[in-house]
């Protein structure tokens, strides 16, 4: 039996800052987060195996993949990830959307990336914030990277929901000052330089 995991809204959030610190930026830091409400058919009651959801989840990377490179307008450079599960639902619950089955085709759509995703999850009623971490796509150690992308979810998730998001940047932070690897100097062959 095939269980329902239909997506009820999507949500597109798009912030583009020009000047930090009276500092014109060249290129302006332009962030994303886009993501989808989804009925959690696991709502309610313990589940052990939640195998449906992480196979859904590969669709849903690539979609959601689609609408952040759409929502950004340029080239995915910095990335993160997130879920709310609504408050019928368990922590695991957003996770479930969030392994490797999804990151796999949400990296290939948005052009790459070997770093680790970084991400978080959480259980909360609809109207929740949550704060996406933004690292770099390809070396986790890029220090001018490591930002951050609060979605503003409206009526999601709802009780028996689970928002799952994607946030993306085109850049690191302005004006960044903290040394460590500059984006230039990146490899990309571990994920980690």
């Amino acid at each position: 039996m095939s269980l329902d995991f239909s997506i009820r809204k999507v949500i597109n959030q798009v912030e583009e800052e020009r000047v930090r610190e009276g500092i014109e930026a060249d290129p302006p830091l332009r962030k994303a987060v886009v993501a989808a409400a989804i009925h959690n058919p696991y709502a309610g009651s313990y589940h052990e195996d939640l195998s449906e959801a992480v196979e859904f989840s590969v669709g849903l990377g690539r979609l959601l993949g689609e609408m952040a490179l759409d929502a950004l307008r340029e080239p995915v450079v910095s990335y993160g990830k997130g879920g709310i599960a609504g408050l019928d639902g368990s922590q695991e619950h957003a996770v479930m959307f969030l392994s490797t089955a999804f990151a796999n085709p949400l990296r290939e759509t948005l052009g790459g990336g070997v770093a680790w995703m970084s991400s978080a999850t959480i259980v909360a009623a609809a109207g929740t914030p949550i704060t996406i971490p933004l690292a770099h796509k390809d070396a986790l150690y890029v220090r001018d990277h490591y930002d951050a992308i609060t979605l503003y979810p409206g009526d999601a998730p709802r009780a028996d929901e689970v928002l799952v998001a994607v946030g993306v940047a085109n850049r690191g932070r302005l004006n960044a000052r903290m040394g460590g690897l500059a984006a230039g100097d990146v490899i990309g062959e571990d994920g980690l330089v």
